[in-house]
């Protein structure tokens, strides 16, 4: 009788089984929750990996995330772990590991198509230093200025 119950058990919930697929809907991660939420054409820096810890946005360049103007200030400069970039011209945003107009020192790109990096960590600088908590300054470019310096996912 027991394996009876058994199989009939076994049966029911191989049945169940074909009825709820085993994938199922994926939870968003928090890099797309701050992708939903964020605003259009704003680029985004955080604080820690996966999108968290609000450093601040811009619509425009800002050449010194250290000092008091533009979308980062202060404690911004050299603490971003994580990006996300919606921005509406269809242009890449290009990070320094240096600040001021001259667009001086080492950087690196994220496109357009890539919306965010959840971490920055194991990416480089052209000049080989570290991206993560090392970004100072940014501005929109064309692809092709990034000369094939990206993150990708």
């Amino acid at each position: 009788m027991r394996k009876i119950l058994a199989t009939a058990a076994t049966i029911g919930l191989a049945g169940l089984g074909a009825l709820v697929p085993a994938g199922g809907a994926q939870a968003a991660t928090p890099c797309d929750n701050a992708w939903n939420s964020a605003s259009s054409g704003y680029f985004y820096a955080y604080a820690s990996d996966n999108c968290t810890g609000y450093l601040g946005r811009a619509d425009g360049e800002d050449s010194n995330w250290g000092n008091d103007q533009g979308g980062f200030q202060g404690s911004a400069t050299n603490n971003a772990e994580s990006i996300l970039h919606k921005g509406t011209s269809g242009l890449a945003v290009q990070v320094f590991n240096g600040t001021g107009t001259d667009w001086g020192g080492g950087y690196t790109c994220i496109k357009k198509s890539e919306y965010y990096m959840s971490s920055l960590n194991g990416f480089s600088f052209s000049s080989g230093y570290d991206v993560d908590n090392a970004i100072s300054s940014h501005r929109w470019v064309t692809e092709a200025s990034c000369n094939g310096h990206f993150l990708d996912s």
